[in-house]
């Protein structure tokens, strides 16, 4: 602005210099940075606003991908490998003696104490002849399309940091989570809804909230959109309270209004993308007001599929103790409205089960009676699981879609207390199904006690299970990168290897 005697003032002459050789190099240096008010990381600056956008990488992959979608299923608390994917005979042969696997074991909340068996049955399904436990026995219809991982270790046995770890591949808050890169680099396959939407456990959320899900220093637009399909109101705000004072009229000129003003504001603070995120987000609600309420509506869908979802009926509660009616309902609503969101563009949806710590517990997190806590959530886990698995098959949708199954860490092979186990970060399971993954595989055994990688020079790391998923989008995760800090950060850190064997 022009200083009161008329002259510039230094600021305005910077300014208004800035055409010359020096505003072109340092606007070259912003635009290779991506910190320029009109070149967003995830649209280009001549892109309609409110247009389905192609993300960073402009629709140029480093390699032909496999999948064009992904749904992460997230059981919160810690599911148990050796009760539902990883049959140990061990276990069985030994159950009741002293729990010695020739080294010292360290616990997070107990001391070793006697080798436990699984109190679930075991069979095995399939051509592979993959054993699987009771609660997850629906799984068996879909294991030779699933490849399992046995060998994942986690670098930390508390919940929060681990559940960071495989949220966003790092152990510290901050950074951003897997759909969070996805979005970022692919953009939206489509116009009015989000690019990546979050449906969490209808009774609360896992450890670190909101954060396992956020753009961390990623441009804002990128984090998760938060959908509840079990609540009365799915999407926070995305409507006028009922009963008030605001009309859809005045809400469109109020938007239409502090859009403009949104704008005026922004063209004035270059490189600042949480105000161009909250623009963005105005013009996607509006949008969104049309689109969600029909996918979250499963009214339409048949009674077969409500069915497979174990959504045909409603389900019963029994006081507050958990129950495996509820579970299937909980767990199969959030894997239809999955499909639902899958089959119209949504790039990256994220599923979790397990509410946050409390009694009676209602998560993974199994201390202190296993059979009573994985038995319904596995049982709905199985359910929602496997319909999601045959319904994405029927309609021509796994073979493009990735589906990865994932917990923080697993449990141990010994008891604690008379019922429960503690945790266990040394080894625990990940399961994929679909785009590109090599039906009824298994890579990277555990021991014979499920207790750590039996080739304990080759663990499997987040990074790995993350490296590959973007492998198959067609994106190699070493030339993924954000400059952040001083630092080109990347979602696989320093680490992280393409799991080959387990790729069609």
């Amino acid at each position: 602005m022009p200083a009161a005697n008329g002259l510039l003032d230094r600021r305005a002459f910077l300014w208004q210099s800035g055409g010359g050789l020096g505003g072109i190099a340092l606007a070259a240096m912003l635009g290779r940075d991506r910190l320029l008010a009109d070149e967003s990381a995830a649209t280009p600056a001549d892109a309609p606003m409110g247009k389905a956008s192609p993300g960073v990488l402009g629709g140029v992959l480093h390699h032909p991908a496999k999948a064009k979608r992904v749904v992460q299923l997230y059981m919160s608390g810690a599911a148990s490998q050796c009760d539902l994917f990883d049959y140990k005979p061990m276990l069985e042969k030994l159950h009741g003696a002293k729990f010695d696997p020739g080294e010292k074991v360290e616990l997070f909340q107990s001391a070793p104490d006697k080798v436990m068996q699984s109190p679930f049955k075991w069979k095995p399904y399939g051509k592979c002849g993959k054993y699987l436990a009771e609660p997850v026995a629906p799984l068996g219809e879909c294991v030779d399309e699933m490849a399992f991982v046995h060998s994942m270790v986690s670098k930390s046995n508390v919940h929060g940091p681990a559940t960071f770890m495989q949220a966003t591949g790092f152990v510290l808050p901050g950074f951003p989570g897997v759909g969070a890169w996805v979005s970022y680099a692919l953009g939206s396959m489509n116009d009015n809804l989000p690019t990546f939407v979050v449906l969490p456990d209808p009774r609360g959320f896992a450890p670190n909230g909101p954060k396992n899900w956020s753009s961390g220093f990623l441009p804002a637009e990128q984090q998760g959109t938060l959908i509840r399909p079990s609540a009365k109101n799915p999407i926070a705000d995305l409507f006028p309270a009922e009963g008030g004072y605001v009309t859809k009229k005045s809400d469109a000129d109020a938007q239409a209004a502090l859009a403009a003003l949104n704008r005026r504001h922004l063209e004035s603070r270059h490189g600042d993308t949480r105000l161009d995120a909250r623009i963005r987000s105005y013009e996607l609600a509006a949008r969104m007001q049309l689109s969600a309420p029909e996918v979250l509506d499963i009214s339409r869908e048949t009674a077969d599929t409500l069915k497979m979802y174990g959504l045909d009926r409603e389900p019963k509660v029994v006081g507050t103790e958990i129950n495996e009616e509820q579970e299937i309902a909980y767990f199969g609503r959030n894997c239809l409205i999955a499909r639902r969101l899958l089959e119209r563009g949504v790039r990256f949806v994220q599923v979790w089960s397990g509410a946050d710590n409390g009694f009676p517990r209602r998560n993974w997190d199994s201390h202190e009676d296993l059979a009573r806590d994985h038995g319904p959530l596995g049982r709905g886990l199985g359910v929602g699981a496997a319909a999601l698995l045959k319904d994405l098959q029927q309609r021509g949708l796994l073979e493009d879609t990735l589906v990865l199954w994932t917990t923080e860490f697993g449990r141990m092979p010994c008891n604690q207390g008379s019922l429960g186990r503690d945790h266990n970060p040394f080894v625990f399971t990940n399961w994929l199904a679909g785009g590109g993954i090599k039906g009824g595989t298994t890579f990277g055994e555990s021991d014979e006690w499920s207790y750590k990688p039996l080739d304990r020079d080759k663990p499997t790391y987040c990074y790995d299970i993350h490296a590959t998923v973007l492998h198959l989008l067609g994106i190699d995760h070493e030339r993924l990168t954000f400059r952040h800090n001083g630092i080109d950060r990347r979602l696989t850190d320093v680490h992280g290897h393409v799991i080959r064997e387990i790729l069609a």
